[in-house]
């Protein structure tokens, strides 16, 4: 518990990283997903209720920017079930890191763009493989790259 709290010191130090820096940028984030023709029905079709979510959010983004622990649960779980491909990690980096730009000074900007973009390829990799696609370095994976039957055309 000790070297957790430590850990999370040294980089809110290093970063100018905070909880309500969190808070804001996961509502910004949220509400342009929300509005956004891509993402916003992928979202508005599994969440009726936002503020749980995005308390929830903020527990997984502290737990990834600052090592918190706050977060317990299980993201690969929550979003292999999603009708997403490339297209739609594209578009969630893309106005995260937009987000980010805003809401966060440079350092903790870089900090939570990397863990974004690193946390964006895994979740691509587990849905592809979901899929029975195997991706191999620098490949993403698009939906219309598998038949009706969930083979690999």
């Amino acid at each position: 518990m000790q070297r957790r709290q430590e850990i999370t010191d040294e980089i809110a130090a290093r970063t100018g990283i905070d909880e309500p820096m969190i808070e804001r940028l996961v509502r910004g984030f949220y509400a342009k997903v929300r509005e956004d023709p891509l993402l916003g029905p992928v979202f508005e079709a599994r969440i009726r209720d936002w503020e749980p979510h995005l308390q929830r959010m903020c527990e997984f983004w502290s737990s990834v920017a600052l090592m918190s622990g706050r977060y317990h649960g299980s993201p690969m779980t929550k979003h292999l079930p999603l009708p997403v491909d490339a297209a739609h990690f594209d578009r969630w980096l893309s106005l995260f890191e937009e987000t980010a730009r805003e809401v966060c000074p440079a350092e903790a900007e870089a900090h939570v763009v990397e863990r974004a973009r690193r946390i964006a390829e895994s979740l691509e990799l587990g849905i592809a493989v979901q899929h029975g696609v195997l991706l191999g370095r620098g490949e993403r994976f698009r939906r219309s790259d598998i038949s009706e039957k969930g083979g690999v055309r």
